[in-house]
């Protein structure tokens, strides 16, 4: 795999990370390990693997990626501007009132976003139909989902997972963000999801675990699910929750907190 495409894919990663700390810090608010330990699945996916076109946003042949836990938003807004589907400026109006950047992604007020996400667990199954709708136009195009590790306790996941499974969605690649950390402590303690690999293959899905730090491996696991026949692929990303920033990382307390001004310069010489 081409060296130069990786180092400029991981200096796109750490950019997309020093917008989601800007951006949180700017407004008090928000959610950014969840986005920190999701930006070299989310960077991959935006610049090398989709097929989408940010002049023509509603494309009908575009790739779709539905970020199921929602409230990662920065990370999606991050990548969506640096991808050009707005301006990069605007990613300071976070959460302000009157912004198309709300708290969660709203596919109404933001070019790119596929849908509208928050409630966790319902992704998988918005994506399972936007997958069948491609088959039914006779289109290629392919669907990505972001889960997150304590979002795959809602029962509506597993729903969705045998109904991919059942209409052998091969167009349906999933990505599970396994930081292990979830708003209310670890998910091991909270509610574990394991063996969490075995669970999808028992389900019916071609099931990939990898470091989801590693670009590379990201990218020959993305390669290997494209080539899968008859089944949804998953992808198991284990993760570091708020990867990049030494003091947020594997830290629950920044689940959902921001960091103070301070702490943002702290953050950004970190990621620089």
């Amino acid at each position: 795999m081409d060296g130069e495409k990786i180092k400029r894919l991981e200096e796109k990663a750490r950019e997309i990370r020093r917008h989601i700390i800007r951006m949180t810090g700017a407004a008090g608010s928000g959610h950014p390990g969840g986005s920190l330990s999701s930006a070299d699945i989310v960077t991959a996916l935006y610049f090398e693997v989709m097929r989408i076109d940010p002049q023509n946003p509603r494309w009908p042949g575009r790739d779709r990626f539905v970020l199921s836990k929602g409230h990662a938003a920065p990370v999606l807004y991050a990548a969506l501007a640096e991808r050009g589907f707005f301006p990069v400026e605007e990613l300071l109006s976070l959460r302000r009132l009157g912004s198309p950047l709300q708290g969660h992604p709203d596919m109404k007020k933001l070019p790119g976003v596929e849908l509208s996400t928050g409630s966790l667990g319902q992704g998988l199954s918005a994506a399972n139909g936007m997958a069948l709708a491609a088959r039914l136009d006779g289109r290629d195009y392919r669907v990505y989902v972001l889960l997150g590790d304590g979002e795959i306790q809602e029962g509506m996941v597993w729903e969705a997972a045998m109904a991919a499974a059942h209409y052998r969605l091969d167009n349906v690649t999933a990505f599970l963000d396994y930081n292990g950390l979830q708003i209310d402590g670890p998910v091991s303690k909270v509610m574990s999801v394991e063996p969490v690999a075995e669970k999808w293959r028992a389900f019916g899905w071609y099931v990939q675990v990898i470091d989801g730090h590693n670009m590379k491996g990201i990218l020959q696991a993305v390669e290997k699910a494209r080539a899968v026949r008859d089944k949804p692929q998953m992808i198991v990303a284990e993760t570091v929750k708020g990867k990049g920033v030494s003091f947020m990382e594997n830290m629950v307390e920044w689940h959902g907190v921001a960091p103070k001004p301070e702490e943002v310069e702290r953050a950004l010489a970190e990621l620089a």
